[in-house]
């Protein structure tokens, strides 16, 4: 017979290991545990717990999580504007690089790895197991807060602006984040059920429900708060936006080049958008750079004025230069197509070209051209002449004064009074104090404080730039711009409606939807898992009275 203090404590283990949840010491369980605490754990002889400054660390985990998929989302959406912070670079460093598949892939890692961290922490809550971050991932999550807080804080400082960017774009994918959201809590209900029926104290369980809760019924209400031009119907959808190419077609050739004209209109652009500077000598040309290190071979044939600035060089000395070769050897945009061997030739023979000779060019091309002026150094020659030499290159090349569009704000009035027809772009919406601006050419991030259906009935054109991605001119077709500036002519004149377009009785019809089947699910969930609950509690409550039973007494000898 087996002793009575023996028998005790088989019945006490057995107790113990049905208490556990059933995957307790499987190997799949380990596996997860070893991934997150970095080590191998055996099955514990006693119940271990997860202590609070473990809890804080998977609060953490959850936070770095959040950070870093709203920086990936940041980061696609600033793609549309990437350019200019390779060209920023480039000034400062003077290493040309196209930086957009180097930002995405280092987001995407960051968000990859605390993705699989907190999934490894959920279901390890789910298998029972203790939640014991390891300390190298702990060191990796913060320093992954740190990376993360360090690019919002240069994006504050050297490019604030573009936070309105990021408000515009949830116009566009508020709808979609709002399904997302749904989905992501409603994926949260099963561990934080778990979690509910774990705690024993009423109070925490309480803040517990009203936080989850809370959380809740704000994702459901959002689409009360979000408002996009593309919630329309389909015959009220405005007419799609012409389109006017960034220093010409820079994806397709070199920049500010004849190449590039040429491209421009084959892609179906209207318009030819450049910056003239003037030479040392008087003769206004193309350049965007006040150095020309980044779209010339300066560096080879002028090796000791790599840092001059551009208006610096005489005509002749800017004929000297190849404006097309740089092209390619490095591709200033991810993602363009190879130029076929006509085109590269074409490309590796490009030179600065003249204001005069665009201009003549662009008539036979029945393309119109906006141009910027970028003054010369105050100690030039011609600083105080510029415009009016600018305006004497348009007129001595005897083209239609309507086929070019004048951007400039210095000395207007002597250029309105001088070129009556040339038509007049203005920058800001007051324009001056005699008359009202009939054509604007603002940045898109304005789009939020503009009323594009009164300036409409104002007779006021609007032009937004500079629009690269098919989300934002979607988003600027919805709206009813009248055109855009962009780098990626020949994309945008591919597409032949908006990425999307949803009537507003179809998505109240998704929201009540998506909202019900999250509700449905999140009760099936909490009812699910307390039946789960009330059954183990009631199988430990067998057992507690088998143990407490303790062994039969024996029957009296006969």
């Amino acid at each position: 017979m087996m002793p009575t203090k023996r028998l005790d404590c088989l019945l006490t283990s057995q107790a113990f290991t049905m208490a556990e949840s059933p995957g307790c010491c499987s190997i799949w369980a380990r596996c997860l545990h070893c991934m997150y605490s970095c080590h191998w754990r055996k099955c514990p002889k006693q119940k271990m717990q997860t202590s609070k400054c473990d809890c804080i660390w998977f609060g953490l985990l959850f936070l770095t999580f959040l950070l870093s998929l709203g920086w990936l989302y940041i980061g696609l959406v600033l793609l549309n504007d990437l350019h200019n912070f390779n060209e920023f670079l480039f000034r400062h460093w003077g290493l040309w690089m196209d930086w957009s598949l180097i930002v995405l892939l280092v987001v995407s890692l960051l968000v990859t790895y605390a993705s699989l961290l907190l999934l490894l922490g959920l279901f390890l809550q789910l298998c029972g197991q203790p939640l014991q971050l390891h300390s190298l991932h702990k060191v990796l999550l913060l320093f992954i807060m740190f990376l993360v807080a360090m690019g919002l804080v240069g994006l504050d400082i050297q490019w604030h602006q573009e936070w309105h960017s990021l408000r515009l774009s949830l116009q566009a994918t508020g709808p979609f984040l709002h399904i997302g959201a749904v989905a992501g809590i409603t994926f949260l209900a099963w561990p934080i059920a778990d979690i509910f029926y774990r705690i024993q104290l009423r109070g925490p369980k309480v803040l517990l429900l009203f936080l989850f809760f809370g959380v809740t019924l704000i994702i459901y209400l959002a689409p009360l708060f979000i408002s996009s031009p593309c919630i329309l119907k389909l015959r009220d959808l405005p007419p799609k936006p012409g389109l006017i190419g960034h220093r010409g077609a820079p994806m397709l050739a070199p920049e500010n080049t004849l190449m590039s004209l040429r491209k421009t209109a084959e892609c179906g652009a209207a318009v030819f958008e450049t910056d003239v500077m003037v030479s040392s000598d008087g003769v206004p040309f193309l350049m965007h750079d006040e150095r020309l290190s980044r779209t010339t071979n300066v560096a080879s044939v002028f090796p000791e004025r790599i840092s001059a600035h551009s208006s610096d060089f005489s005509w002749d000395e800017l004929q000297r230069l190849n404006a097309g070769a740089w092209f390619l050897e490095r591709r200033p945009f991810w993602g363009a197509k190879e130029l076929s061997g006509s085109d590269r030739k074409e490309a590796a023979n490009q030179t600065v070209p003249a204001l005069e000779d665009l201009l003549k060019e662009a008539a036979a091309l029945n393309l119109r051209i906006m141009f910027d002026l970028r003054r010369p150094p105050r100690n030039h020659t011609h600083y105080e002449t510029f415009v009016n030499q600018t305006l004497e290159a348009v007129l001595s090349a005897g083209v239609p004064q309507a086929m070019v569009h004048w951007l400039p704000d210095e000395d207007r009035a002597n250029v309105q009074q001088r070129a009556p027809r040339m038509r007049q772009i203005y920058g800001h919406q007051s324009g001056n104090r005699t008359e009202r601006p009939q054509f604007l050419n603002l940045p898109y991030q304005d789009l939020s404080v503009l009323d594009i259906k009164v300036l409409h009935q104002d007779n006021v054109s609007v032009n937004l730039f500079v629009v690269n991605k098919p989300w934002l001119f979607s988003l600027l077709w919805c709206a009813g711009v009248d055109s855009v500036t962009t780098n990626d002519c020949q994309l945008l004149q591919q597409m032949p409606h908006p990425l999307w377009l949803i009537p507003p009785r179809t998505y109240l019809m998704i929201w009540i939807i998506t909202n019900c089947a999250s509700i449905l699910l999140l009760l099936l969930i909490f009812v699910l898992r307390g039946l789960r609950n009330s059954s183990a509690a009631d199988q430990d409550q067998q057992v507690y009275l088998r143990v407490n039973a303790g062994p039969r007494p024996l029957p009296a000898a006969v």
